[in-house]
């Protein structure tokens, strides 16, 4: 296995089933982080769908293979306190299931406060998440199996970025595809549940767009924090695990049975 301090080596890593984890805030994770200390920090809470695992992998901000924990995003969303966030349930739930051959990689990408412009093709952002997932894909230690995408609460205060989401963001899923490489790529994004003005218009948008392997999983209804933004670390858990039924019902590989 190719942890932090160690050269990895094909022999002996076990292939990883990698998971892209981008978008803003929400999937960078803020369950957790108490709204009212100062300075802000994380109460630290680890809910046992979260727990570290060393079949689960994440890959930091140094392009190193560690085991992941959380917070999953504390080196690539720097600039803010993280907390719980949606991966490590999701990537339990997967893993428990049995659907993977090896290990998970978890590829955190994800910067709160950040709207779809920010994700163009060229822009640092968008050029960090495809640089870090095509080293996550090196020395032949594993496949790029879905993008899971959490973002649009920062395009929700004017109409001028509620009629540009729609093409950004398909704009977004043919860059992303073509730049590594992977035209089938599994996509799976969250329709949001907090926002300003136009939430409804970009969550409309967001559940009307359709593309090859491009599903959505809705948000509504899941418990935010006492911000009105930010989902509860126990709502975090939640889409997590609604993540990973996704992505088990729609994109998992079949497992072959074994034999008798």
């Amino acid at each position: 296995m190719e942890l932090a301090g160690s050269t990895p080596t094909t022999a002996d890593a076990p292939r990883k089933d990698i998971f892209i984890l981008s978008g803003q805030s929400n999937m960078a994770g803020r369950g957790g982080v108490l709204l009212h200390s100062h300075p802000r920090k994380w109460d630290g809470v680890v809910p046992p769908e979260c727990a570290p695992s060393p079949n689960i992998l994440r890959l930091s901000a140094h392009l190193r293979w560690e085991v992941s924990n959380e917070p999953l995003h504390r080196d690539i969303d720097s600039r803010k306190v993280c907390g719980v966030g949606p991966g490590m349930a999701f990537a339990n739930a997967v893993h428990n299931s049995g659907s993977c051959g090896g290990s998970i990689g978890l590829v955190p990408c994800a910067v709160g406060g950040t709207a779809i412009r920010e994700w163009a093709r060229g822009e640092h952002l968008y050029q960090n998440m495809v640089r870090r997932a095509k080293e996550a894909v090196k020395h032949g230690s594993g496949e790029i199996r879905a993008l899971l995408w959490y973002q649009g609460e920062s395009d929700t205060y004017t109409q001028d970025e509620v009629d540009a989401y729609r093409m950004k963001m398909e704009s977004l899923i043919g860059n992303v595809r073509e730049d590594l490489a992977l035209p089938s790529l599994p996509i799976i994004q969250v329709a949001i549940t907090s926002g300003d003005k136009y939430l409804e218009k970009i969550r409309e948008i967001q559940l009307g767009i359709e593309a090859e392997n491009l599903r959505c999983v809705d948000a509504k209804g899941l418990e935010l924090k006492e911000d009105n933004l930010h989902l509860t670390t126990e709502a975090q858990v939640k889409l997590g695990r609604m993540l990973a039924e996704c992505y088990l019902t729609h994109f998992a590989p079949k497992q072959q049975p074994r034999a008798s």
